[in-house]
């Protein structure tokens, strides 16, 4: 059964009065939240801080009833939440014993995190073993769901083949004539993945444009590009595509703007929202910029009151506006919301899994459909624009956005996203 929570806030009360009532004998006051995220190391500032941050607001902001409607009742299921900070670095294998402690003997009631695609393809598998009720906010790899079917873990934003079906759309509308492309992507599942499934869209829908043969795949948080920016200099390729984040992304910014590449390159770059608002006028003009969804610079519906909560909430505890993950963190937190208002603060975490699977509702930035892997995976919108500096303002825009809707840019129920793109993507409502 399909639950849809746009705008019925009085349907949503009455489902967790009833669901609450119905338990109360058993419910839990309080319950304790896992968040991790990087909170050291170089993707710590451009994006497991921010991530974090929303998770926390989200969170105390539901502990004390003060979201707007539909999610002002307080609490989940009318629990308070503890979050407890979890460092998401050091690599796969220490998450997976991190994880493990986590569960096993502290006892958390819930998982809500991860923003590296390496961790979550490790992890998967663990929550599945342990029972143990997950949602993954930021993680980007296709393979979560179309390797395996899933009952406990969830994730509540889209894939990469999303962005980069998305942003080889946007790059068909704005450079028709385009001649070839190159790439540069951290070598591990999610540059992989990213790479892949933008150069196998634009062999669909730009045949005539070649893909280089020096793409270039640096170690995850290498940090130093000399070689890879020089390789790509003398390459023909007219344009450049990056999946890059954390330090990575504004590594490489700094490095390939002191050596002019940007103004001899078209750069894409779908993870580079999260750098807009961090390096002002050091961003290059120009740049087609994703923000892996409509998040951060690339808020679609800026004026519903779940946004306007959201950034002037940020905006007063933090000093400036939320970047991408800091919303990708924070929706994850309110989906645990949903899914404990409804089975409540006892649930189990089959229960809590039931609640949340094939669920619609409404986020802070957008509309969510768990709609694919069984009503485990989310689908929403995604979109593109320019880079470009507002002297007036003193701020980075973004011109020229384009929105493609999930319908377009994700493969349908049960369908592998290699396959479809391969298969020209059918089924694409556009």
């Amino acid at each position: 059964m399909k639950h849809n929570y746009l705008a019925r806030a009085v349907g949503l009360a009455a489902i967790s009065a009833m669901t609450l009532g119905a338990g109360s004998a058993l419910a839990k006051d309080a319950i304790t939240i896992a968040v991790p995220s990087f909170l050291t190391g170089g993707a710590a500032g451009p994006f497991g801080i921010p991530a974090m941050n929303g998770a926390k607001m989200v969170a105390d902001a539901i502990n004390a009833g003060k979201l707007p409607a539909p999610y002002d009742s307080k609490g989940f299921g009318g629990a308070t939440a503890t979050i407890e900070a979890i460092d998401e670095g050091g690599g796969a294998t220490k998450q997976v014993a991190e994880y493990r402690n986590l569960v096993e003997k502290r006892g958390v009631d819930a998982v809500v995190g991860y923003i590296s695609s390496g961790n979550c393809q490790a992890l998967a598998p663990i929550a599945e073993e342990l029972k143990q009720f997950t949602i993954f906010a930021t993680c980007g790899t296709p393979r979560i769901f179309e390797e395996a079917p899933r009952k406990y873990v969830f994730r509540t934003m889209g894939h990469a083949t999303a962005d980069n079906v998305a942003a080889a759309m946007y790059v068909k509308e704005k450079y028709p004539d385009l001649k070839g492309y190159t790439g540069i992507n951290q070598n591990y599942a999610w540059g992989q993945d990213s790479w892949r499934d933008f150069d196998l869209t634009l062999k669909q829908i730009m045949p005539n444009s070649m893909a280089s043969d020096k793409t270039q795949f640096p170690k995850i948080f290498a940090g130093q590009y000399g070689s890879e920016i020089s390789a790509m200099s003398l390459d023909k390729a007219d344009l450049i595509h990056t999946s890059f984040w954390g330090g990575d992304l504004e590594a490489f910014i700094f490095q390939g703007n002191a050596r002019g590449l940007f103004k001899k390159k078209i750069g894409v770059f779908t993870v580079g929202g999260t750098a807009a608002y961090r390096l002002g006028k050091k961003l290059p003009d120009g740049l087609v910029l994703g923000a892996r969804g409509p998040y951060g610079i690339l808020v679609r519906d800026r004026d519903s009151a779940l946004n306007q909560w959201f950034v002037n909430t940020y905006k007063n505890l933090y000093g400036t506006y939320p970047s991408g993950p800091a919303y990708q963190y924070g929706q994850a937190i309110l989906a645990a919301k949903i899914a404990y208002d409804k089975a409540g603060s006892d649930a189990s975490d089959e229960a809590l899994g039931d609640a949340l699977r094939g669920i619609t509702f409404e986020s802070f930035s957008t509309t969510v459909e768990m709609s694919l892997g069984g009503g485990h995976q989310a689908v929403t919108e995604n979109g593109y624009g320019i880079t470009k500096y507002d002297d007036e303002n003193g701020e980075n825009v973004v011109t020229d956005v384009k929105f493609y809707p999930g319908s377009c840019i994700m493969p349908p129920e049960g369908v592998n996203s290699v396959d479809w793109i391969k298969g020209g993507m059918k089924g694409a409502k556009c």
